[in-house]
């Protein structure tokens, strides 16, 4: 329900907020004073078009906040919805809800829950063609669960059919393929997912050792010399060099002390060439392992550049063809069950939407007969309805068989109207008048249930006088029975119908002529019809009529008019 509106710089609005209550608000005020202002405004807030245009001369923008409260379930406490509008002088309009920044389209969506407008086209909920559907499915209690069910049941036998991969064809293909992947894979007979890192550290040893042994025995040539042996020229190693020395110093009766010296580093050395021959003769040297360690990381290398960047993806990658293959093994029989299983859910769906169809076009007829029922109490005697269900056909008839495999479950429902005697009838957007539609839509609501809690009715009195008046107020007064509704009126048959009554005026302040509105109260609701009915508010004759017209309808019951529904 929406509980409070504040508009800021629209028109001739400058800064006002308006408090609403449940039940029928009536709006009334002389003409110009910017009663559908507020209309425009709700229209704002709720997502419609917006032009610069609109801001008050002297402005930045226009400001537009809307507050709903929303009625508690039994075990919820009572929320609200806050939507908010800003539509500047020059740039791009702002859009909030509960304080935070949304698109525009999140202002339409959530306006879409909370209030319908009547009277201007750029926001009716009642020309969309799914809204229609939804009406309709509403006064007909359509079980569209049977249906949803069928299609979601067809849709999962689809999609397990599409993942056996296509045809008997395609399928073979493709086990092929697996097969040669897998035998690849299989033959490498990866044990160990952590193989590469050993077959590394083992062939990284084995190049080392190669290298080792090339350089000890580079060390033990010079040390021993190519003969091994004392003499002498290129050949002659370091241990032949050091033993002639040693002879030559102890032969040197002043340095022989020396030689004993360069006679004990040979021994060392000599020590230091034995052990170090001794050792390598020791080492296994394997270049034929050192080959096979090479190959087989090659071979790991080729199944990694196919199947995975490493050894754990490869084994999991031949999991997954292996369980794909079992799968395709098993297709031929699967697809055969699959496909009669498909078959007997596409039987299944057509009846689920046959009966939805039926359902449909039952209660067609019947909605559309109480809908012009409504109309000739709205001063549209001559008024046509019909509901047109399925995909084509005459619109003149109450519903209309589709087309074999069209629209099985006459999912396109049209509402047409014809307005006045001789004319076609044609859907609504094209041709019903502001009054018109918005009369449409009250009967509508008054024979459908469902639909936001907040009702805005705008021109809804145009053309209609007398005892078409009080039909319309009463029908209105109906209507917010069960819902809050927010009436633009000049009739004061139908403002006096209301359960509150504001007023909107011109008043001049500082110069300028703003918009300013007040709830009424009872002597002042006397005064305000008075000058609706005469246009003398201090009139005898008409404060009289007015007082009678308020005790009318205190006294009258809504739920004297025609019936909401035929079985």
């Amino acid at each position: 329900m929406l509980t409070e509106l504040r508009v800021r710089g629209l028109g001739v609005i400058d800064d006002l907020t308006v408090t609403f209550g449940p039940g029928m608000t009536a709006v009334t005020g002389e003409t110009g004073t910017g009663k559908t202002l507020l209309v425009e405004a709700l229209h704002l807030v709720l997502g419609g078009r917006a032009s610069p245009s609109l801001v008050r001369d002297g402005a930045d923008e226009v400001l537009v906040e809307a507050r709903f409260v929303m009625a508690p379930a039994p075990e919820d406490s009572e929320s609200e919805v806050v939507l908010a509008r800003s539509v500047p002088a020059s740039g791009r309009s702002r859009s909030w809800r509960d304080g935070r920044m949304v698109p525009l389209t999140g202002l339409a969506e959530s306006g879409a829950d909370l209030v319908d407008i009547y009277g201007q086209h750029d926001h009716q909920a009642l020309l969309s063609p799914a809204a229609q559907r939804r009406i309709l499915d509403e006064y007909c209690g359509s079980d569209l669960s049977p249906r949803r069910n069928a299609r979601r049941a067809l849709r999962e036998l689809e999609d397990a059919i599409a993942a056996l991969g296509g045809s008997d064809a395609e399928r073979s293909r493709e086990a092929d393929v697996l097969r040669h992947q897998l035998r690849e894979i299989d033959g490498a007979t990866i044990s160990d997912p952590e193989e590469e890192v050993h077959l590394r550290e083992e062939r990284d040893r084995l190049a080392e050792l190669a290298e080792h042994r090339g350089a000890v025995a580079s060390i033990l040539a010079s040390f021993e010399g190519d003969a091994g042996g004392a003499g002498s020229g290129a050949d002659e190693g370091v241990l032949s060099v050091l033993a002639r020395s040693a002879e030559a110093l102890g032969s040197m009766r002043a340095l022989s002390g020396w030689a004993d010296r360069v006679r004990a580093a040979v021994t060392d050395l000599g020590d230091v060439a034995s052990e170090l021959r001794h050792a390598t003769e020791a080492w296994e040297d394997d270049p034929d392992r050192l080959d096979q360690v090479h190959r087989r990381l090659q071979q790991l290398a080729e199944l990694r550049r196919k199947y995975g960047p490493s050894l754990p993806e490869v084994l999991a990658f031949a999991e997954r063809a292996r369980q794909r293959l079992e799968l395709l093994d098993r297709a031929e029989a699967t697809a055969a069950d699959l496909t009669e299983r498909r078959r007997a859910a596409v039987v299944e769906l057509h009846a689920a939407e046959d009966e939805l169809r039926a359902t449909r076009r039952d209660g067609a007829a019947k909605f559309a007969t109480l809908v012009e029922e409504r109309l000739r109490d709205l001063a549209m005697p001559h008024a046509r309805f019909t509901v047109v269900v399925g995909t084509g056909g005459d619109p003149s008839g109450p519903g209309t068989e589709p087309s074999e495999g069209q629209d099985r479950a006459g999912d396109r429902v049209r509402f047409l109207l014809g307005a006045n005697p001789g004319e076609p009838v044609q859907e609504l957007l094209r041709v019903a008048s502001g009054g018109e539609l918005s009369r449409t839509m009250l009967a509508i609501r008054l024979v459908a249930s469902g639909g936001p809690d907040t009702m805005v009715f705008d021109e809804v009195d145009s053309g209609v006088g007398g005892e078409a008046a009080r039909s319309l107020a009463r029908a209105l007064t109906e209507v917010a029975r069960h819902r809050q509704v927010l009436v633009v009126t000049h009739l004061p048959q139908v403002a006096a119908a209301a359960d509150s009554q504001i007023t909107v005026r011109k008043v001049l302040e500082g110069g300028r002529t703003v918009t300013e509105v007040h709830v009424l109260d009872a002597e002042e609701r006397v005064v305000e019809l008075s000058r609706m009915l005469s246009g003398h508010p201090d009139s005898p004759t008409a404060r009289a009529h007015a007082e009678e017209l308020l005790a009318m309808s205190a006294r009258e019951d809504p739920s004297t008019m025609s019936p909401g529904r035929v079985d």
